[in-house]
């Protein structure tokens, strides 16, 4: 009886606590201990603050260039060892360089499509035409029908400085209308995944991934002064290290591009070694750096504006060459010092362009003024 009374005294105290927060509020609910406002309190900034000038720029540039940016759709077929011929889709990015709907892009966002679609910013679809490729630069244009196209600006790649602000616009990962923003990082020539060389290719920290390819690369006043084509990532995601092609590149051939769907590769029709001091001493050379002829191409371009090349034989190392040629020194005033120096100036020429090379001639210089001529192997 003793052991009981406590028991029951638990229960009742339990049943009156139950029946007083819970029972006889009519619902069943974990009691709170804290009340609830009539209104929760915050703090609001008292006015819209203004864009800073710099984000006032990445703004502008921006909404300057969004609807010139395109995404493209290219849609190819392979071959399978056990399904056969299968379907495959491919991403990639580009902008509209004119009126007439022409669009720039790299060769790799359209090789061996059967099938190109192109997106606006404002989620219209056209189907387009290839009009001309350059794989040794991959480059491409494509053409889509309409009207009131807004074309890009395209800037000056030839004085860029390592440290100057950069913007890309694209399509990563097929998230359309997306701009990072980063600096040129260096100004370096590289090779691509397929072997080709991009002269002067323009180095940045500005995000790029799958998808941005083709995408401009602006600068500061949204300008174009690149096309986004690849990063350098052991995951195939943005590293920090993405390259374009130099605008300047481009518009050199952007018009064979659009009128003969090739390009007019420029050739000066000549054959050369690079002059080192050493060399150019025991040659007895009038100075001591350039590229000298060993042998002219007949009936090239050298050759019809009176370059000459070697006419005695020699050795450079165990290999036989031809001396007593001119020697290039520079061309349309800028130094030639070795063969990818002449690879750069020729990038930014096409055939039938004028140019003048600074020549030594034994020890007389002169300039003279060549007409390049059309090289017969089209990469």
């Amino acid at each position: 009886m003793k052991l009981l009374r406590p028991v029951l005294l638990a229960v009742v105290f339990a049943g009156a606590f139950y029946y007083f927060t819970t029972y006889r509020s009519g619902r069943f609910h974990p009691t709170s201990w804290f009340a609830r406002p009539a209104k929760v309190e915050i703090t609001e900034a008292a006015a819209v603050e203004p864009f800073d000038s710099e984000e006032q720029n990445n703004i502008s540039v921006y909404r300057k260039n969004i609807d010139s940016v395109v995404n493209i759709t290219s849609r190819a077929v392979t071959f399978d060892f056990f399904y056969g011929l299968v379907p495959q889709e491919g991403q990639g990015s580009g902008f509209i360089i004119d009126k007439e709907g022409h669009v720039l892009t790299n060769y790799h966002v359209i090789a061996d499509a059967r099938q190109v679609e192109v997106t606006l910013h404002n989620r219209k679809k056209y189907r387009a035409t290839v009009i001309g490729t350059d794989r040794s630069h991959d480059l491409a244009v494509i053409q889509i029908k309409g009207s009131e196209f807004t074309p890009m600006v395209l800037g000056d790649s030839g004085k860029l400085q390592v440290g100057q602000k950069v913007y890309a616009i694209g399509n990563p990962f097929g998230l359309s209308g997306t701009m990072t923003r980063g600096i040129i990082s260096s100004i370096r020539p590289v090779q691509e995944p397929d072997g080709m060389q991009i002269d002067e290719a323009i180095q940045t920290d500005a995000a790029i991934n799958p998808g941005n390819s083709g995408g401009p690369l602006l600068n500061w006043h949204g300008e174009v002064i690149g096309i986004n084509t690849m990063i350098a990532s052991n995951v195939g995601q943005s590293a920090g290290i993405g390259f374009a092609i130099p605008v300047n590149t481009a518009k050199a051939v952007l018009n064979d591009l659009v009128t003969l769907g090739r390009v007019r590769r420029p050739a000066l029709g000549v054959r050369t070694i690079p002059i080192t001091p050493e060399l150019a001493e025991q040659m007895g050379l009038a100075a001591d750096n350039g590229l000298l002829v060993v042998q002219v191409v007949p009936g090239g371009a050298a050759d019809r504006a009176g370059l000459k090349g070697g006419t005695e034989r020699a050795y450079l190392g165990n290999i036989p060459i031809m001396v007593g040629g001119d020697l290039i020194v520079a061309i349309d005033g800028q130094d030639v010092q070795d063969q990818q120096d002449l690879s750069q100036v020729m990038n930014n020429h096409r055939a039938g362009d004028t140019v003048r090379l600074t020549i030594y001639r034994a020890k007389k210089k002169m300039d003279v003024s060549v007409t390049l001529g059309e090289a017969r192997q089209q990469v």
